[in-house]
Order: C-alpha cells, then structure tokens, then sequence
C-alpha cells in the first residue's frame, strides 16, 4: 500500500458537498482506504472573476498504480459532473493526486510531486495538518520549507469538519 494525498477543489453546485461527496467516492475504490481528511478552507480562484474555492486535502492508502489512481479519480470527477474546458475554470471537482508514496512521477499525464505545489496555499495548509511537522517530499523538499514560502494569503479555514461544512 502506498501512502497518497489528493488536493479536492469546487468552486460550483455546492462546493462542500461536492467534496464530501468526493471523500466518500475515495473510500469505494478498489484497495484503498480514506487515512485522514483534512480541514475545509476557501481560497480565491487562480482566474479572476471566479467563485471561491472549497478545498480540503485526502490522505488515501492504497494499492492502485499512479495511472490507474489518476483514471479513478478522473472518473468521479466525470460523476460529479466536472467538465474540463478552461484551464484552471470554474469547476464541480478537481481531484490532484499531489504526493505518491516516496515516488516522483514526471510523465506526461502525471506530474507527482504535483508540479504547482509550492506555489498552492490552498494544497500545502491542508495537507500540513495530515503529515509530520518535519515531512519531507519524495523529491527532497521540507514541507515545512514550501509553507514558509508560500503565504497563507487568500485561504480561510472554514469553521465546519468535512463531516458537516
């Protein structure tokens, strides 16, 4: 089993509950189990003019390979009704797998650590409540070094749990 973390956003049709109900799809899959949920946060779109986001951080065990993960995760995507037109756009769900395991994945539909990572309050904050304060990348970066980095500017953690935000 390796150790997985998922960035979910939404910016449309409710965004909690399309995270909810992601975090639920997440447990079904074949050989893999939710680990650790993180919190709710907001954050301002990477386009103008957008909603905000609801994005949370899924810690997942599992035996999926990255590219059979990556088609699951596309097809719950497709479930909630994601439609990928512009990038970065208004969106359902997005579903990032941001950390495989001790692995770096540089193929053209995989990019493992995820390539924007630094740079993602919305990604990084989240997935700093799931790890060790020391965690280290599979590609040799602190965790700890990216937050310093990387303002929490633009993000709110909402007051409600996964369970009921």
């Amino acid at each position: 089993m390796e150790q997985v973390f998922i960035g979910l956003g939404s910016n449309l049709a409710q965004p909690s509950a399309q995270l909810r109900q992601a975090i639920t799809a997440l447990g079904t899959l074949p050989n893999s189990a939710v680990t650790g949920t993180s919190s709710f946060y907001t954050s301002d779109s990477l386009l103008p003019g957008q909603p905000r986001y609801t994005n949370a951080v899924v810690a997942l065990a599992t035996a999926l390979a990255p590219l059979a993960l990556l088609d699951a995760l596309q097809a719950i995507e497709a479930d909630q009704g994601r439609e990928r037109g512009v990038r970065w756009g208004p969106r359902t769900l997005d579903l990032d797998i941001v950390l495989f395991g001790e692995h770096v994945i540089d193929i053209p539909r995989l990019k493992v650590p995820h390539y924007h990572l630094h740079a993602r309050p919305f990604v990084l904050y989240p997935l700093a409540e799931l790890v060790p304060s020391d965690f280290v990348l599979a590609d040799g970066r602190a965790l700890s070094e990216l937050l310093a980095a990387c303002p929490f500017q633009g993000l709110e953690r909402m007051a409600a749990g996964p369970a009921d935000a």
